[in-house]
């Protein structure tokens, strides 16, 4: 699947938006997307984000956002992201200007919100402590491993039929998706 860029942003605005500070700790932003993205995958077959997953030594990484928050857009891609979201501070993210939400369902805001909720108030460093207790994360020691949606649908108790079942509908998408971008 492609990164949606402009989706990112805004799934990461509106989390910043419920913390009611207009910042947060990088690491807690990523480390909620990659929730978010996991459990849209789980419940609906389809992350919010179309990222690529990672674990890397500090839990599962979302790996264009976390690009994005650590080394900032490359001059080839948009810069969606660095119009609405810059750094903030000693490893922090803050919205510089409000991305909206259109192209977040509402049901995918509902999600982000009841991720917020559980992880939100959490330390950055227990937030980590969380993802690590996922099963799909591996430690890399010191490098990246990937993360497969297959993985996740596994952990998530899905049968092989119905892993099946989503990957062939996330390719179905993603192929009508680039036909109609001309791509």
């Amino acid at each position: 699947m492609d990164f949606n860029e402009t989706k990112a942003t805004q799934a990461a605005a509106y989390l910043i938006k419920c913390r009611g500070q207009g910042y947060m700790s990088y690491m807690k932003l990523i480390k909620l997307l990659y929730f978010a993205d996991r459990k849209a995958l789980l419940r609906w077959g389809s992350p919010i984000t179309a990222d690529t997953f990672y674990s890397m030594d500090r839990g599962p990484v979302l790996s264009r956002v976390h690009d994005l928050v650590t080394e900032g857009a490359s001059p080839q891609e948009p810069h969606f992201w660095e119009q609405h979201l810059q750094p903030y501070g000693d490893h922090e993210v803050r919205m510089v200007a409000d991305p909206s939400n259109g192209e977040l369902s509402e049901a995918e805001e509902e999600l982000l919100v009841e991720v917020f909720e559980r992880f939100g108030k959490l330390g950055r460093w227990a937030i980590v402590d969380e993802s690590h207790k996922l099963p799909e994360w591996e430690d890399p020691q010191g490098g990246r491993i990937p993360i497969r949606y297959a993985d996740i649908l596994r952990f998530g108790k899905k049968t092989p039929q119905q892993i099946e079942a989503i990957l062939g509908d996330l390719c179905a998408s993603e192929y009508v998706h680039k036909a109609l971008a001309g791509g």
